[in-house]
């Protein structure tokens, strides 16, 4: 067995990842950061949109031939997580917040591997009411990503699949054509061209019938949960989908002009969308309210469009912003999105969408295999994005065996359940909602958590894991946390960030050349104060890990 060490997110192919070695040395140089440039033409409008990650910052069936097959992680031994009194400066640090300690849980440890140490394991460096079940927030995605990279291997890729009860002459398709989707947290519209490129090649130019939406993959009662804030246009509560279609939102841009016009941008392109757009932009007040002034809506018409209404006066110093909101109605958000791009690659379709299933008898024109985990893990952890993580958890009970019964939570719990037994990864304070943190219900102690990150980083994927969470002080999440500190690109942190619930866990590499694991759970009213404290954490770990 051979432990990753802890590198620099410069290189984020998978296909490029450094071989692991059997230590964990610190990161001491500072990564640099991706710069991504544009692409034109039409055919690169999706993927212009989504090569500078704009969707995937908005919210935040397995197609190999065969299984994955790993090599046998070592048991990770346990440490008694004694408890041990804060140093002076991380006390300080926590009294600032007006945080109680009693509301605080604190692992620190270092990492290790099981071959080297043959079960001797120091205690933690730091242990603060370790073993007390907290909301995790979305520290939890490091859960259903650990269990996903076990359990389904880095290289696994989604598929959606299209199919016809009608004929083709080589150009023209007589009859409907049915998508049927297996819950691909990353159909955006680079992965949706390509599905229309496949399409073109298997003989299809022009649709004579109907657009059927078949979603049977996932159980029918999948997204009957109402949103955590009652917030049903935001786009982080946007319910799970066998057929989420760029994460069913869309990001308007608003940029000003010296003729006193508003330009509006948007993505991800959608045919049946109409802007209205009724700003004029003006010199005066500043930039604070600009959403109220512009009195954003987006609604639905009988006739399967979209009306986007912006009026009122826009902010000159407000230079270029956003508006991102979940679209209504996902059979007509899907449609818009692929005729668009249906039409910008010269195809032609005049039909209707409807929900349904795919026929008996029907013939398979394409399947489209979409990015792999490693590249889902990499998005979804780096941005903290909910709806791929409500996504990919639901695949674990779905790939369990291999797609014939429809997902759902219990299964996919089940499935979590059955790994942690298997692995030896005993958590009694685990609970568990959707497995993206995005939740009042869900809970794991931090001694879990940390017992669950040795785990991984111990696991042949765990290069993958460690890419995939953010860089302090370079990106994601903790792009700007902590840039101009040593700890600065040392250290892989996954964020987590709920009203009363502040969270850190991850990788520190120390300036001894150590690796140690981080947890801290704080869930308080005033957890938004605990940032500082986090951040002192992260630095201290840094600086006299040993």
């Amino acid at each position: 067995m051979r432990v990753p060490r802890l590198l620099s997110s410069a290189s984020r192919s998978p296909a490029s990842l450094p071989s692991l070695l059997p230590a964990l040395p610190s990161l001491h140089s500072r990564p640099s950061r991706h710069i991504i440039g544009g692409i034109g033409g039409i055919g690169g409008i999706a993927r212009a949109c989504c090569s500078a990650l704009a969707l995937v910052m908005i919210v935040g069936a397995p197609a190999q031939a065969a299984p994955h097959k790993h090599a046998k992680t070592p048991k990770v031994p346990v440490a008694a997580a004694r408890a041990t009194p804060l140093p002076p400066e991380l006390a300080r640090a926590l009294a600032a917040s007006k945080v109680p300690a009693s509301h605080v849980s604190v692992i620190v440890a270092k990492v290790d591997n099981p071959l080297q140490t043959r079960g001797v394991v120091p205690a933690p460096l730091l242990a603060v009411n370790p073993n007390v079940p907290r909301n995790p927030a979305s520290t939890m995605k490091l859960v259903t990503t650990i269990a996903a990279l076990d359990t389904l291997g880095p290289d696994y890729r989604w598929r959606t699949q299209a199919f016809t009860d009608g004929q083709s002459d080589g150009r023209t398709l007589n009859g409907n054509l049915y998508f049927k989707g297996s819950g691909d947290p990353k159909l955006v519209p680079e992965e949706m061209e390509k599905l229309v490129a496949e399409l073109h090649n298997a003989g299809v130019t022009n649709i004579n019938g109907d657009i059927v939406l078949d979603r049977s993959a996932y159980s029918s009662d999948i997204g009957a949960q109402h949103a955590i804030d009652g917030g049903d246009d935001r786009p982080y509560n946007v319910a799970p989908d066998p057929l989420l279609y760029s994460f069913k939102a869309v990001s308007f841009s608003f940029t000003s002009n010296p003729n006193g016009t508003v330009d509006v941008g948007v993505l991800p392109p959608l045919a049946n969308l109409q802007i209205s757009n009724e700003m004029s932009s003006t010199a005066a007040g500043n930039c604070g309210d600009w959403l109220t002034r512009i009195h954003p809506t987006l609604n639905t018409t009988p006739d399967g469009a979209y009306v986007a209404h912006f009026s009122g006066t826009y902010p000159a110093s407000c230079e270029d912003k956003g508006w991102n909101v979940a679209a209504p109605d996902r059979d007509r958000f899907f449609l818009g999105g692929f005729r668009a791009l249906w039409q910008a690659s010269g195809g032609q379709f005049n039909g209707n969408v409807r929900t349904g299933v795919v026929p008996p008898g029907a013939r398979l024109l394409v399947t489209h295999h979409g990015q792999t985990l490693a590249e889902v893990v990499h998005d979804m952890n780096k941005f903290s994005n909910n709806v791929m993580a409500r996504q990919l958890f639901l695949t674990l009970g779905l790939a369990a065996d291999n797609n014939r019964t429809p997902a759902s939570l219990t299964r996919s719990r089940e499935v979590l359940s059955r790994w942690l037994d298997k692995n030896d990864l005993a958590m009694p304070g685990l609970v568990v909602e959707n497995g993206s943190g995005l939740s009042r219900i869900e809970r794991i102690s931090a001694a879990e958590l940390a017992r669950l990150l040795q785990h991984g980083i111990n696991s042949p994927t765990g290069q993958v894991l460690v890419e995939s969470m953010p860089t302090v002080g370079v990106d994601g999440t903790m792009r700007n946390r902590l840039m101009n500190r040593d700890v600065a690109g040392n250290a892989h942190i996954k964020t987590g960030t709920l009203d009363d619930v502040s969270a850190v866990a991850g990788y520190v590499g120390t300036r001894s050349g150590d690796t140690y694991v981080v947890v801290s759970l704080v869930n308080d009213p005033r957890a938004s104060n605990a940032r500082g404290f986090h951040d002192a954490l992260i630095s201290w770990v840094y600086e006299n890990g040993r």
